[in-house]
């Protein structure tokens, strides 16, 4: 009874996501209710206060649902030892874009952030954790970075951080404006063009360090190194 009760908690929970990303897309988050969640959900309000603290929280999940694969393959990347760091970049990115083009639930839930999110106060504990997400994310991706410029991929003095922002802003603006208008390019067709483009960009002419940025850089790995020891 307990494991039945428990699986029954469960699949609620993914009712409850599965009716947040289709009420949140139709309105808003700040124009939803978690009545209103509740309702398509087929549950009672209480079922949702039951799962989660309040809408931030809902909000919270959904996204992570959607977003904790593609984060958890960063992390991954930028842990590891590559033989061939540009290539392994260059799949990282491809199968972000790949994952929006060919998942349904990602294409809602990136909607919704891109395009049916508003900047409020309720949600501004998610918007700080996202941002620390984001920050974590952009610093497993320099290290591949990193690599690439030990190996000879890019150039002593490319600027790594910048670098890093760059692709972020490049892959990000993709996802945003197709998700707006996904009748303007196929993007499963064209991600390995796209991707390539900007790798190409950075192989050829990549951000350099300034002498100060050089000085700030040396600095930041040596905090990445202790902290990673200080983790071992």
């Amino acid at each position: 009874m307990a494991r039945r009760t428990k699986e029954e908690a469960a699949v609620t929970r993914e009712q409850l996501l599965d009716a947040a990303e289709c009420v949140f897309r139709e309105r808003g988050v700040a124009g939803s209710t978690l009545a209103e969640v509740a309702a398509a959900a087929g549950v009672t309000r209480g079922a949702v206060y039951w799962h989660f603290r309040d809408k931030a929280d809902l909000y919270a999940a959904m996204c992570e649902r959607a977003t904790l694969p593609l984060e958890t393959m960063v992390e991954a990347a930028g842990s590891a030892v590559h033989a061939d760091p540009m290539a392994a970049l260059r799949e990282l990115a491809l199968t972000a874009l790949l994952r929006l083009a060919g998942d349904p639930r990602s294409q809602a839930v990136f909607e919704v952030m891109f395009h049916k999110c508003e900047r409020t106060d309720e949600l501004a504990p998610v918007t700080a954790r996202k941002q620390r997400e984001r920050r974590r994310c952009l610093t497993h991706v320099e290290r591949v970075l990193e690599q690439a410029v030990r190996k000879g991929q890019l150039p002593r003095d490319t600027d790594t951080a910048l670098a890093t922002q760059a692709l972020h802003a490049y892959i990000a603006g993709i996802m945003h404006e197709w998700v707006l208008d996904r009748a303007a390019f196929d993007l499963a067709g064209s991600a390995p063009a796209l991707i390539d483009a900007m790798l190409a960009g950075l192989r050829v002419a990549p951000p350099r360090l300034t002498p100060a940025r050089a000085v700030q850089s040396r600095e930041a790995g040596r905090a990445r190194e202790e902290s990673t020891l200080d983790k071992a």
